[in-house]
């Protein structure tokens, strides 16, 4: 199997990275609590140099927040619990080992 994964990253990032960020309203609204109430400067719709978006950043220190909402979540059948998907435990998981320390609000419990 030959398939030059090295040579195509640049079009992969390009894809990958290629949507605007839209943000929500819930997302705002955390924004504007961390900023005006507790005075964390961060920047809105940051995007790392790999291609991550992060809700809100500080890219000096690494440190981010996800704002997730309905679409970051599975639920449990049985128990009725929200669950992360895969993709957003991927892209967390990711971000750890670039550096970032990253945290969650989740919407339900906002």
């Amino acid at each position: 199997l030959n398939f030059p994964l090295s040579s195509n990253l640049q079009s992969f990032k390009a894809a990958y990275a290629g949507e605007e960020p839209t943000p929500s309203k819930f997302q705002r609204e955390v924004s504007a609590m961390l900023g005006q109430q507790m005075g964390w400067i961060h920047v809105f719709e940051y995007r790392t140099a790999e291609g991550f978006s992060l809700d809100l950043a500080d890219p000096k220190s690494k440190r981010a927040i996800e704002v997730d909402g309905p679409s970051h979540y599975l639920r449990d059948v049985l128990s009725g619990d929200y669950v992360v998907n895969g993709p957003t435990e991927f892209k967390a998981r990711l971000l750890r080992c670039l550096g970032w320390t990253v945290a969650h609000v989740a919407f339900h419990e906002w």
